[in-house]
């Protein structure tokens, strides 16, 4: 396979026989799928899904990012011709991936839509593959934690994020996306022990015994040293990781609903993470990106490759 095959390859997404591999189609044409993998319902023989969450029901200041899925599938075309840099293998190809396509549900029944998603991503758990999400608000995290969690037991939650989420809220039934990790803790979801946020640069006073690596401390530290002190907090539990986009600095990524300046460059955050190869990532999400705030397309591309750097996170320990 190599770039003249264009000629002759087009819309992998619904014609592509093999489910693993590189894809040479054009990037500016043909059906877009997350990384240009198959849309598939029937998850047999694959190892990962990626999912899209279309879902936005209140931000701080801009709404838009139930289109984040959208824009994040078009940004990832740009990188299926080749290994991703860093690494030291090939996750499209030594695994089967698959684009589950979005969660459904009725637009008009919100207070539904939280059962709708976690019982969406227990069905993809069910069928036996892992489970990749990309938002969506961040509210989302929420339910996913919960049907991962159902089938792991209670996680380390690894989050990158300007913000903490943990404001109290002891309403269960509202959809927020500023109090989904408070009532993840007090339900029993994630253990704040093993947990750790990184990139927090907004002020909370109870971050209910989550670790907390603020934005500052990242920038006095080289990005190694920042991943070897998440890993020690996290040890070998099975680890879920969050990554809003807001946890770059808005100079790297101006479309999401909450920038705030101080924030990590989109240089930091792929050395820590790929620095965090061999913790157990049993599931993750990228949320929060809102394309119609920036033209340039530059925050989905950012979405594309955290998501590309958590397909290789998750693959890491499962190689043959």
């Amino acid at each position: 396979m190599a770039l003249q095959d264009a000629r002759d390859e087009v819309d992998g997404a619904f014609t592509r026989r093999d489910a693993r591999g590189l894809n040479f189609e054009n990037a500016f044409g043909g059906a877009t799928s997350a990384f240009r993998r198959r849309y598939t319902k029937d998850l047999t023989g694959f190892d990962l899904a990626i999912t899209g969450v279309p879902f936005d029901q209140a931000v701080t200041h801009r709404p838009g990012s139930r289109f984040g899925p959208r824009a994040i599938r078009e940004a990832s075309s740009l990188q299926v011709f080749d290994p991703p840099y860093y690494w030291d293998y090939s996750p499209l190809e030594e695994f089967a991936i698959a684009d589950y396509g979005d969660v459904g549900f009725d637009y008009a029944k919100v207070a539904d839509f939280p059962a709708a998603l976690r019982d969406h991503v227990a069905g993809i758990l069910a069928q036996g593959a892992g489970c990749l999400a990309m938002g969506g608000d961040h509210s989302v995290s929420f339910p996913i934690l919960q049907a991962h969690a159902e089938k792991h037991g209670p996680l380390s939650l690894i989050q990158f994020d300007a913000h903490s989420d943990t404001w109290p809220d002891d309403d269960m039934d509202r959809i927020d996306h500023g109090t989904m990790f408070y009532k993840a803790v007090k339900s029993g979801v994630i253990d704040p022990a093993t947990s750790v946020q990184v990139g927090i640069r907004t002020v909370n006073p109870d971050t209910l015994g989550v670790t907390t690596i603020d934005a500052r401390a990242v920038h006095e530290a080289a990005p190694g040293k920042v991943a070897e002190r998440i890993k020690s907090i996290v040890g070998d539990r099975p680890a879920y990781l969050t990554f809003d986009i807001d946890c770059l600095d808005p100079a790297f990524a101006p479309g999401t609903g909450t920038p705030v300046w101080g924030g990590l460059s989109s240089g930091q955050a792929a050395a820590i993470l790929r620095d965090l190869a061999g913790i157990d990532m049993v599931g993750g999400d990228v949320v929060e990106v809102s394309p119609p705030y920036d033209t340039t397309g530059a925050t989905a591309i950012a979405g594309a490759h955290v998501l590309m750097e958590l397909i290789c996170l998750w693959g890491w320990t499962r190689r043959g």
